[in-house]
């Protein structure tokens, strides 16, 4: 049976998305079953981290209420191993039906090794909805003091709905500026009280490949952010591979 990985951030503007579509397209190159599902219903970007904007994407409710199988969800055409189901536009996040998705969730963990689900930003009822149904859940932040405060209250909320599998990925770290401002890897952790999975530098190139349609494997597969997430990628598989900023 396959992982249900929840990706959350306790505020908006944290890379979430871009962190989402990077690690999972890292884990369909390593040969694994990927699928990622947009839950970010009304605001979905995640096709645009993945490269697939151009593609007519079934959204996760039509499987939901039936209209189409879980096996049309869209093919990567770069990641054969790793498929998309986008968020439906014109629906709340309320009046997604619990059971339906739950269901679409049980037989995609049958079909996937690794499925993955990007929630909306923030605590609401989307966070709520996606933690819950999450083997995993993986909270991405930022080194500044606001979001860390933000990534620690929502780790409370995790742990309050009692998942214990939550780990933290520090994203868009700079050095010179963590180094400015007196700030460890390790401070960030025990403010957000929170074991750590991941760090992923600053890098222009996470920016360029959206713009250009292209997910940033294929756009800059050596650059920085890339080969962090390649290493995230190994750890969630249980390899080992050291926690640094290269």
């Amino acid at each position: 049976m396959g992982e249900l990985i929840a990706v959350l951030s306790g505020k908006g503007g944290t890379g979430k998305t871009s962190v989402c579509a990077g690690v999972a397209a890292a884990l369909a190159a390593s040969d694994a079953r990927v699928l990622c599902i947009d839950c970010d219903v009304g605001l979905r970007n995640l096709d645009i981290s993945l490269g697939l904007s151009d593609c007519g994407t079934l959204s996760f409710l039509d499987v939901c209420q039936g209209s189409y199988p879980l096996s049309r969800a869209e093919v990567h055409p770069q990641f054969p191993k790793l498929s998309f189901l986008t968020a439906p536009m014109n629906c709340a996040p309320e009046a997604i039906d619990t059971e339906a998705f739950g269901a679409m969730l049980s037989e995609a963990r049958a079909q996937f090794d690794y499925v993955f689900l990007d929630a909306p930003a923030g605590v609401d009822t989307g966070f709520h909805l996606v933690s819950r149904f999450a083997d995993r859940c993986i909270l991405v932040t930022l080194p500044g003091p606001g979001a860390i405060r933000d990534a620690s209250r929502a780790g409370e909320l995790l742990e309050l709905m009692g998942k214990t599998n939550v780990r933290l990925i520090v994203n868009r770290v700079n050095r010179k500026m963590v180094n400015a401002m007196e700030l460890t890897i390790d401070d960030v952790m025990d403010t957000a009280g929170l074991p750590l999975l991941g760090i992923i530098p600053e890098d222009p190139n996470v920016t360029l490949a959206a713009a250009f349609g292209q997910p940033l494997l294929k756009y800059r597969p050596r650059c920085g952010a890339a080969q962090a997430c390649r290493r995230i990628a190994y750890r969630i598989q249980g390899l080992p591979e050291p926690i640094k900023i290269r």
